[in-house]
């Protein structure tokens, strides 16, 4: 199912107290910035569940883990202590207490993460800490990841699945990183599809009940103001 820009009312930007929005798909389609907005527009929590794997995946980095060996990553799985923050316009997360939000995006972390959280006991650890997440927002959260809708929260009330077209992706994650080489870009972002919906354990995947929302030829502005609409529009129809 896709939807189209339509105009909100009023009304329909005022979210509910406790309602949970998961937002999924994959790399380059809008999901961080669109979710972080919608979440600030309608006064609810955020979280990014991508950072939590980049996270963990960079304290087995720095703690001399090796991430091409799935046994050694499930020991050390439950070892890190990650906090995420869910302000929308300030997010956080620190592991052992340090700050991580710079260290998570590096290019070596990027590499390794998917192999690190296709390990089962990592996605056990880290679907618990956002289920614990977001039971705790009493006013709601928006959550974005790849499993979001399919495995973590499955009984959100709106669902929203995120696609775009290779090209569209891989221009955006060029334009975020300089001196990027788009070709480069873009067949990394399709060997990340591959692994992540590939895997055995919560593969990147669209829930049955989802609305998918083609972000190709959109602009972010449109693409947050479309999600506002469909978590209104779920609202008035509760």
């Amino acid at each position: 199912m896709s939807t189209t820009v339509e105009t909100v009312s009023a009304a329909a930007r005022t979210a509910p107290a406790a309602v949970i929005v998961a937002i999924d798909g994959p790399s380059g389609t809008g999901k961080s910035s669109t979710s972080k907005a919608v979440a600030a527009k309608l006064g609810l929590s955020y979280l990014d569940t991508g950072a939590q794997y980049r996270a963990i995946t960079w304290w087995m980095l720095n703690n001399g883990i090796d991430v091409s060996d799935p046994a050694e990553i499930a020991t050390a799985a439950a070892k890190p202590v990650i906090v995420s923050g869910t302000d929308p316009s300030a997010p956080t997360i620190t592991v052992d207490g340090e700050d991580a939000s710079g260290p998570i995006r590096t290019q070596e972390v990027t590499s390794k993460v998917s192999a690190v959280s296709a390990v089962p006991e990592v996605r056990t650890r880290i679907t618990e800490l956002q289920r614990s997440i977001a039971a705790a927002a009493e006013g709601g959260i928006v959550v974005e990841g790849r499993d979001i809708g399919t495995t973590v929260l499955p009984d959100a009330h709106i669902k929203i699945f995120l696609t775009a077209s290779p090209e569209a992706r891989a221009a955006r994650r060029s334009g975020e990183v300089k001196g990027s080489d788009l070709t480069a870009t873009r067949e990394a972002l399709i060997k990340r599809d591959a692994a992540d919906s590939g895997r055995t354990v919560s593969p990147l995947a669209k829930a049955a009940d989802a609305v998918e929302v083609d972000t190709t030829e959109l602009t972010l502005s449109q693409v947050i103001e479309c999600v506002v609409t469909l978590v209104g529009e779920k609202q008035v129809t509760k």
